[in-house]
């Protein structure tokens, strides 16, 4: 990695893809955001770019708040980023003058001029320019004249990076080393400089040398007694650090920071040390005495050493409960797939999961293939072809588990898959959850169904998160953070097995197409949340056993967005709903005319006869769906989540829009901030 402190010297950037941060503490949160920006440059044949300020801008912006505590300097920051594989960081001296550019000018003169980016990747709350003018809507339409894409940061990933920072401040703060470095996903840093002390602790046998922090801002833990590592002139050593008042001396020193190295003689006076905090191993106390001191200290030596004996064992929090996981494979025809694909699905199986097969009748060898080749595999052989919907209802009637993985035959699985999605079931209001799902036939493209997240528009047409109706995008990192969308895909489906069966699983009359959908939406009316999780990442055949563009999609499609529509939308929306989408369907059947399609024009009219001859059982279903509902929820109806409030249709027909960003970016009403 290359770091540049002068604007004026940088290199012309090839196809940059940058973020801007203060990257306070580089924790676990940023090192997802920094991985997604090299991703995003690597794919697109780019440069990755960090750009970051010294001093801190709120030093300069508030000079007359003194509370200022930064987790990392600008060098331990650097370290971070190389390990993170960033090819740029650029340091941006921040200076009142800097803070008076106008957001034109900062877009102009700063990032344009000096960046040339291709993508920026922010966050929703960015705010730049004088007086905090400039917003990500800004900064997205001077992008059309410049020639880059913004790419945005959500609400949850921003909040989690920043609610994370603030945990790992006052974990430090109250000495709780194992918590903050399982937030910063690293061990806490101090780097500082040697100097000469009263060299007391020699005459006692503990010989310390003193630390000045290389950062007047740099936040100290707690005072007590740490087990530390400590890295100088390309060396790793041991010891233990304190931190405080030294009462026992009572010199009024005020609070100092002294290391003791085990096993080491050499001079350190004027050296640059790094010391890595590790564990807390006591207070600071007040004893009686130099020889009392000089006691305390011989056992705080053994309990460092033990400390840090221990360290790769040792876990810095306590594993929370881990759910017993269940894949369930609903097979029909398909002993090929099964073939090629069952292999890894059980090479990739943790010791809390376990794959089953449920049959659906096949009519070829599929069960007898299995019987030998894996006999130890739990099968399900259902009695007849309940198709897709209804053949998992049937299938996990039978299956006993916490968490089920609806996956299909034609999956190809990779490592860690269910490791990543597992632990985000530890909290209690996610129902479900999706990895990203690529091509089989194109791994750096999006596969139709699911791709990285499902939505849906506000009249019920659903699209994806780099899939818009039949159109995918190439995988470039550009949604590769999680986020809470509105469905799941059936692809590959992990969701909570009790709410599955209490929400009456899906919809047996659906056959196959938005049965997830359907549920997603009704665990959504329940108060819970849809995550998609892209660091899983499996790659789908696609239309395996029902082809996407035939007649039978076709009429699967209308009829039964049509039914899980009309059983989830509110009464009011309902009273026009019903027209708007009979007009837009049309539309659509005049389309199928243009190309050709006749076949599909007759599943349109079958899918609307079906659901209008069969609307009194649809009004049953509804009752009995949201008495369900009602009865499992746990808070507030989140259906406005993932969902936009205007047409894809609009967006793919009438604007053109074939990328999921195009159509949820907000519209500036004028190229001016006011």
């Amino acid at each position: 990695m290359k770091i540049h402190y002068e604007l004026a010297e940088l290199p012309r950037f090839r196809r940059a893809v940058v973020t801007i941060g203060s990257f306070d503490g580089v924790h676990r949160g940023h090192q997802q955001l920094l991985a997604r920006i090299r991703r995003l440059a690597e794919r697109r044949g780019g440069e990755s770019i960090v750009i970051t300020f010294d001093p801190h801008p709120r030093a300069v912006l508030q000079p007359e708040d003194n509370s200022l505590r930064l987790l990392t300097t600008t060098v331990e920051k650097a370290r971070y980023c190389a390990e993170a594989g960033i090819d740029h960081l650029v340091v941006i001296p921040f200076t009142a003058a800097f803070s008076q550019l106008t957001p034109e000018e900062y877009i102009e003169n700063f990032l344009v001029r000096y960046f040339q980016p291709d993508r920026i990747v922010i966050g929703y709350d960015h705010r730049f320019g004088k007086d905090r003018k400039g917003d990500l809507a800004y900064l997205r339409h001077h992008g059309r004249g410049h020639k880059y894409e913004v790419i945005e940061i959500d609400a949850q990933e921003v909040n989690d990076i920043t609610v994370s920072s603030t945990k790992i401040r006052q974990a430090l703060l109250a000495g709780e080393i194992g918590t903050a470095t399982s937030l910063l996903g690293h061990p806490y840093l101090l780097t500082g400089t040697v100097v000469s002390g009263a060299k007391i602790g020699r005459t006692i046998g503990f010989p310390t040398a003193n630390l000045v922090p290389s950062h007047d801002q740099k936040l100290i833990p707690a005072d007590g007694i740490y087990a530390v590592r400590v890295g100088w002139d390309g060396r790793e050593l041991e010891g233990m650090l304190y931190i405080g008042q030294r009462p026992v001396l009572q010199d009024g020193r005020g609070r100092t920071i002294e290391l003791n190295i085990f096993d080491f003689a050499e001079e350190l006076y004027g050296e640059i040390l790094t010391v890595s905090f590790h564990e807390r191993l006591r207070g600071d106390i007040t004893l009686e005495g130099l020889e009392a001191l000089r006691e305390q200290l011989e056992k705080d030596e053994v309990a460092a050493r033990q400390s840090l004996a221990r360290l790769e064992e040792k876990t810095s929090t306590v594993p929370g409960h881990t759910p017993a996981t269940a894949v369930v494979i609903l097979n029909y025809n398909g002993r090929a797939y099964l073939e090629k694909y069952l292999p890894e699905v059980l090479a990739n199986l943790p010791d809390y999961a376990r794959a089953v097969v449920a049959d659906n009748c096949s009519t070829d060898d599929s069960v007898v293939w299995l019987r030998e080749q894996h006999p130890d595999l739990e099968l399900i052989e259902l009695p007849e072809n309940y198709g897709f919907a209804n053949g998992y209802n049937e299938a996990l009637r039978r299956v006993k588990a916490e968490v089920y993985v609806l996956l299909n035959s034609d999956v190809r699985v990779t490592p860690g898959w269910i490791e990543r999605i597992i632990p985000l079931f530890e909290r209690p209001d996610v129902a479900a959850i999706q990895p990203k799902i690529l091509a089989e036939g194109d791994h750096d493209v999006f596969e139709y169904a699911g791709a990285a997240g499902g939505y849906l528009d506000y009249l019920g047409y659903p699209f994806c998160r780099g899939r818009l109706f039949h159109h995918t995008e190439r995988d470039e990192g550009q949604y590769d953070g999680q986020k809470e969308i509105f469905w799941a895909s059936g692809a590959a489906f992990f969701c909570r097995a009790e709410l599955f069966h209490a929400l009456g699983g899906f919809e047996p009359e659906y056959f196959a197409h938005a049965e997830e959908i359907d549920l997603c939406w009704r665990m959504k009316r329940a108060g819970y949340r849809i995550l998609v999780e892209p660091r899983s990442v499996v790659y789908h055949v696609g239309g395996g056993t029902l082809s996407y563009n035939t007649p039978r999609k076709t009429y699967l499609n209308f009829r039964n967005t049509l039914s899980t529509s009309f059983k989830n939308e509110p009464l009011g929306r309902l009273l026009w709903w019903l027209p708007v989408r009979l007009l837009l369907d049309g539309l659509a059947a005049v389309l199928f005319l243009s190309q050709g399609n006749v076949a599909h024009i007759g599943s349109i009219l079958r899918a609307h006869g079906h659901f209008y001859g069969h609307f009194s059982m649809w009004i049953k279903r509804r009752r009995q769906r949201s008495a369900e509902i009602e009865a499992v929820s746990i808070g507030l109806d989140r259906t406005e989540i993932g969902r936009i409030a205007d047409s894809i249709i609009l967006h793919y027909y009438l604007l053109g829009h074939r990328r999921f960003a195009e159509v949820v970016t907000k519209q500036v009403r004028s190229s001016r901030v006011e």
